[in-house]
């Protein structure tokens, strides 16, 4: 988090393509949220650069990963996963505490890297209950189809 906030306004500045559009993705962890997206906001302003959307996973982008549980499912061939997804502490997973621990102890273990590598084979986008998933995904959807105008 820190490298990206480090050469985000090298970045920015570096880039030639005026037509571009940057989506900043950021954990929220024990953050604020406001703060956070503000002060990214805030580089991008620094170095004259106008119009970055950023979008804060909240807490974790694991809670983005939990919710799909039928991905999940999929993914590590753990049918019994998908049926947590009608239960309460899963219909809302951008509230969980750690969402990171929550999938560790669903699978008894999990790799943040290859586990988002094989859910993310599995996710359909319109099933997963995260908002912060939701509003990130309308923001892709929303920069796509501004660049195709």
């Amino acid at each position: 988090k820190s490298d990206l906030e480090a050469s985000l306004p090298r970045k920015l500045k570096a880039w030639r393509k005026p037509a571009a559009r940057f989506l900043v993705v950021r954990d929220q962890d024990a953050g604020d949220c406001m703060a956070l997206k503000a002060r990214l906001t805030g580089i991008a302003e620094a170095v004259g650069y106008e119009g970055m959307v950023v979008r804060i996973a909240c807490r974790e982008l694991e809670a983005w990963i939990l919710g799909d549980l039928q991905a999940v499912a999929s993914a590590f061939d753990r049918p019994q996963i998908a049926r947590l997804a009608g239960k309460r502490k899963y219909r809302d997973p951008d509230r969980l505490g750690s969402p990171s621990k929550e999938l560790r102890a669903l699978l008894g273990g999990y790799n943040k890297i290859a586990g988002a590598r094989s859910v993310g084979a599995h996710v359909q986008i319109d099933r997963n209950c995260s908002r912060s998933f939701q509003v990130f995904i309308s923001a892709v959807r929303r920069l796509t189809g501004a660049l195709s105008t």
